[in-house]
Formats: C-alpha cells, structure tokens, sequence
C-alpha cells in the first residue's frame, strides 16, 4: 500500500490504513512497556548492551508515537518526521559506544542469567511486532524507518542473549561491550538509510 504514496504527482495526505494504525498503536505500548522492564533489569545486572537495548525500546516508543501522528500528513511532513527518527537513531548509537567505553574502562561484569531471560522476553516482544509489521517494510521512509526499528531490535536481542552466554562462559564483559558496539552500528546503518530516503522524498516531492 505505502510503496504507492511516493509515486503521486500531489503532496496530498493519504488515507491512513486503519490495520497499520492499530498495529503502531500495539507497537507502541509493548515498547515503553519492555522499557521500563529492561531499564530495571539493566541496572540490576550491570550489562551495557540490555541497558542499550533498554533506551532503545524507549526510542522506538517515541517514534512508533511521531508516526502515529504523521499517518495522515503530506509525503513532506512524513518524511521530514523520518529524518528526526533517524537523528534519533543517531544519537542512540553514539550514546551506546560511549557507555560501552565507559564500562570497559571500569571492568563491570554483568549478571548472565539476567542479561538471557530479559533478552530472550525482549526477543519474543519485538519478533511479534515485527510479524505485524512485516507487510509495510516497502513503504515510504516512515514506514521504513518503524520497519527497520523493529528489525533491528530483533537482531539486538539475539545478540544480548548471545552475549549473556559469552559473559558466562568466559568470565569477562567483553561480549556484552562487543554486542552494545554492534547494536550502535546497526542504529547508525539504519539512520544512514532513513535519511537518503527521506532527502530522496523531499527532494520529489519539492519540484
């Protein structure tokens, strides 16, 4: 449906699909509720890359939240609130590869078993949001942009259960800190390709 909204010659909103809304709508409460469990869990088992993982839950809530907002704006309006997601994305990678620095330097070893069953719950919450998603991944850059979110937290949550088994078999943080740098990289990738998008949008959609 959305792959279809960027070849009209007007800027005229669309007509939001009423299935997409209410699955944003249940995106969004089961991120800020996933947040707010794993920013406790975090803390209790010192682990970077679930506290990463923890803030970036908080993020997509707030994103699920502007694109519920946009869903019946311009191409314009969608894809300049595209743009602010993917600073957003930004901001997050970078905040994660400065913790991850910050925990390698003190030496904190977090909790295993703690970091696998919040993983494995995080896993189960962003996998069921990604299935309802999975049918608008090819719309336009906001559409794309709450896709790759959500994709990219599954990714992240595979990788914090794996770090959990790292950090137990060896006996060291290293795996956590090596997860977190990967979950940066990936917020960074993906806001690197929500912005040509948008710019893309913009740039059609201006002439």
């Amino acid at each position: 449906m959305g792959a279809h909204c960027c070849s009209h010659d007007h800027d005229s909103p669309p007509q939001p699909d009423p299935k997409y809304r209410r699955i944003l709508w249940i995106a969004l409460v089961v991120n800020a509720l996933m947040f707010v469990v794993e920013i406790i869990f975090s803390l209790r088992a010192n682990s970077a890359s679930l506290l990463a993982d923890s803030i970036d839950f908080l993020g997509d809530a707030a994103n699920y939240g502007i694109s519920l907002w946009v869903l019946a704006q311009s191409v314009q309006t969608r894809a300049k609130a595209s743009l602010l997601k993917a600073a957003s994305m930004a901001l997050f990678g970078i905040g994660v590869l400065a913790h991850a620095i910050w925990n390698a330097i003190t030496g904190v070893i977090p909790d295993a078993q703690t970091m696998s069953l919040i993983g494995l719950l995080a896993l189960g919450a962003n996998l069921g949001v990604a299935w309802l998603l999975y049918a608008y991944r090819n719309g336009d850059s906001n559409m794309r942009s709450v896709w790759l979110c959500t994709r990219n937290d599954a990714l992240g949550n595979i990788a914090v259960v794996l770090a959990a088994v790292g950090v137990f078999g060896t006996g060291t943080a290293w795996p956590d800190l090596i997860v977190a740098v990967i979950m940066a990289t990936l917020a960074l990738t993906a806001a690197t390709q929500i912005i040509k998008q948008a710019r893309k949008e913009l740039k059609h959609h201006s002439s």
